[in-house]
């Protein structure tokens, strides 16, 4: 396929081909990482080895996507990349929207007795540090799959697809490349990875096509997530069936967080001027 055929491909080929090519280009640095690692799959990755493979094949997101636009006569401002004072407003806005959502799931269910939270007894400066390195994390992880997946994927299938049928192409392949890293864990939390990416989506509609409200709501939803289960032991008293709360102890696996995301989805398609144009 010559230059020319590849610009006039159809959407769903060169997304295919952007996944085909990041792909190959972090493989052989996949193997090395995971050699140096000590990581053998389908074993799975324990908390030190997986941020850094994330940082493998994440730090290549720039460079491919930029080589990307520069062929296809785009900028990253068409991927909603945009940087002023309203963005750290919208990241602030999103965090905190997701870390009340957190909030509501996990206090209902600890007043009807479904789950207990024991924090571990540490110093509070090592508190601190141990939540500042989570949401730098979670920030840093949530801004580069908002900009691949809600920025680049969206944008080249909207040019063949209708924005509700981009959406939900974009969240099913968000959905199926969290199978990469636990493939148990993922396989039930499928319908719930794509309900949160439709929401995502949802979120940089109401954002004027830009990512920061996306990026902050993603963020907040894993380190909330994260702190918990990391600054204490969560644990679930099984007075309901694991379907209600979440398979495997995975909020995103169960109904009670499927229904979190859909009041998140209700709160921002009630936000004025989120006009959904299919």
């Amino acid at each position: 396929m010559n230059l020319t055929e590849l610009l006039n491909a159809g959407a769903i080929i060169k997304v295919t081909l952007f996944f085909w090519v990041w792909g190959l280009l972090w493989l052989p640095i996949a193997i090395g990482t995971a050699i140096a690692l000590n990581w053998h799959p389908p074993q799975p990755l324990n908390e030190k080895q997986k941020p850094i493979l994330l940082a493998s094949l994440y730090l290549m997101v720039p460079l491919i996507i930029w080589n990307i636009s520069k062929v296809e006569h785009q900028s990253f401002l068409d991927y909603g990349w945009v940087w002023q004072a309203q963005t750290g407003i919208s990241l602030m806005i999103g965090w905190s929207l997701a870390i009340l959502s957190l909030i509501v799931l996990f206090g209902v269910e600890w007043v009807f007795g479904w789950m207990n939270w024991h924090p571990y007894l540490k110093p509070t400066p090592a508190i601190i540090r141990t939540a500042l390195s989570i949401l730098l994390l979670a920030f840093w992880i949530s801004t580069t799959e908002e900009f691949v997946f809600r920025g680049f994927v969206q944008y080249q299938l909207q040019q063949d697809y209708a924005i509700i049928s981009a959406a939900a192409i974009t969240s099913l392949i968000f959905a199926v490349t969290h199978l990469i890293w636990q493939v148990r864990e993922a396989i039930p939390q499928l319908p719930g990875l794509w309900l949160m990416g439709m929401v995502l989506t949802l979120a940089c509609v109401c954002d004027q096509g830009q990512l920061g409200l996306a990026i902050g709501l993603h963020a907040g939803l894993i380190w909330g997530m994260t702190s918990l289960q990391t600054l204490g032991r969560l644990t679930y008293s099984r007075r309901v069936p694991q379907w209600v709360t979440g398979i495997a102890d995975q909020p995103l696996a169960g109904v009670m967080g499927i229904v979190m995301l859909l009041m998140v989805a209700a709160l921002l398609w009630g936000v004025k001027n989120c006009n959904l144009i299919v």
